[in-house]
């Protein structure tokens, strides 16, 4: 692609003052909508540019954000850029890297999507092209920002639980959430998005990172696809769940799951709002016989694992154990951090801190509930922008709890993961 260079910020240390932030999106699904709406209800910003092809989300956001020029492809932004002082991106992961690397080079800040991209070599390019350019990128750990999170965190650095020894994190994604984006959706394949532990779990690689404060040295994996395949399919069972004769006794039941999101608006948002735009059951069933969200999850082309273990060594022995699996209640993730003085639990609102000294236990309520990007990843979302739009107004990027080389070393970690898991071998990260 040629195009004439455009920096609409050449100074990335220089604050914004006076006027709002000028944003431009690109991919206004889920996420680049979440993002570019409450960053325009804060009243901070306005978007001036969306680029989305779907024309049902393209009609949407031209609702949301009237006076925002509306194209179809990101590549016409490229070849005209708006005034502008940065750019959201939040297409399907496959489709990150090219406009992050042209938007970079145009020397626009960024607030990317997680995660970065599907492969290495293009994890790296956008972090080079970061580098090159001198532009913020905050990529969208949104775990990191969570109140909760903040809590945690505040709790380890003060020294109540001595040196962190060890840690185990739990990511329980849900039996209904697995079948729903990883055997039925987007992001059921490597070839159409990226391995599971990064689509899914780059944000827990990243936040034990966050809270343990040191750098992973050493990692290993287990895990696979072990559920849902075509062997493990009832003998009576049919292509769709509207058909099927066991469909009211299936856990994975698309029927039951999605008719059941109806008079929920935190459910008729996500999940159905990615099925259908439908609010009736007429049209719900109308959707689950034509489209991908009805097929059986034995029956689907789904090849990313359902479940699986990483083992993390970091600097100075520290250790830590996380655990992803589709086969659990779909809530809060869950952690133990223990320490030479004291232990905490955590389940994603609440942090329990035992003292060794005075065998004590005190409950903290640290959080807020909703786990789930419905509901915002408990605050996360909001604090994930907040954090973009001072680091814009005020040119300090020391607002956004990622630099890119940290975002950089949290993937290269799930690469590794996902090296180990098919060579069995035990993966060393250098410096």
């Amino acid at each position: 692609m040629s195009h004439a260079l455009v920096r609409p910020r050449t100074d990335a240390s220089k604050p914004v003052s006076g006027r709002p932030l000028r944003l431009v999106v690109v991919g206004a699904g889920g996420r680049g909508a979440t993002y570019a709406a409450y960053a325009a209800r804060t009243g901070r910003a306005v978007i001036v540019a969306i680029a989305e092809p779907d024309p049902r989300r393209a009609a949407e956001a031209r609702a949301r954000h009237p006076e925002a020029e509306l194209h179809e492809d990101w590549r016409e932004l490229v070849e005209n850029p708006p005034q502008a002082d940065a750019v959201i991106i939040a297409t399907q992961d496959s489709d990150h890297v090219q406009p992050a690397v042209h938007f970079a080079d145009l020397g626009y800040h960024i607030l990317l999507e997680k995660p970065m991209a599907t492969s290495e070599k293009d994890t790296r390019r956008i972090a080079a092209a970061v580098r090159r350019s001198g532009v913020m990128l905050a990529v969208c750990h949104v775990l990191r920002y969570t109140p909760y999170t903040n809590g945690v965190k505040e709790i380890v650095d003060s020294g109540r639980l001595g040196d962190i020894v060890s840690v185990e994190h739990l990511e329980p994604v849900g039996w209904w959430h697995q079948a729903h984006s990883y055997v039925r959706g987007n992001w059921r394949r490597e070839d159409q998005a990226s391995p599971m532990l990064l689509a899914k779990s780059s944000h827990d690689l990243d936040w034990i990172s966050y809270i343990v404060g040191k750098r992973v040295t050493k990692v290993s994996s287990f895990g696979g696809l072990m559920h849902f395949r075509a062997e493990n399919r009832p003998a009576t069972a049919t292509d769709n769940c509207l058909d099927c004769p066991v469909e009211r006794s299936c856990p994975y039941s698309a029927k039951r799951l999605y008719l059941g999101c109806l008079g929920d608006a935190d459910r008729e948002r996500w999940p159905l709002g990615a099925v259908t735009d439908a609010r009736t059951p007429e049209g719900i069933e109308e959707a689950l016989r034509d489209g991908p969200y009805g097929r059986c999850v034995y029956a689907c082309d789904n090849d990313v694992v359902d479940h699986q273990v990483v083992v993390l060594e970091y600097e100075d022995g520290v250790t830590a154990s996380f655990t992803m699996t589709g086969f659990t209640p779909f809530t809060h993730r869950k952690t133990r951090i223990f320490g030479t003085r004291g232990s905490l639990e955590g389940d994603g609102v609440r942090a329990t801190v035992t003292d060794f000294v005075t065998g004590e236990a005190q409950t903290h309520v640290l959080g807020l509930d909703g786990p789930d990007a419905g509901s915002g990843h408990g605050g996360g979302d909001e604090r994930l922008v907040d954090a973009f739009l001072d680091a814009l107004a005020t040119g300090d990027p020391t607002h956004i709890l990622s630099d890119p080389a940290t975002s950089l070393e949290s993937h290269l970690v799930a690469w590794a993961a996902e090296r180990s898991r098919r060579s069995g071998t035990v993966e060393t990260l250098t410096g």
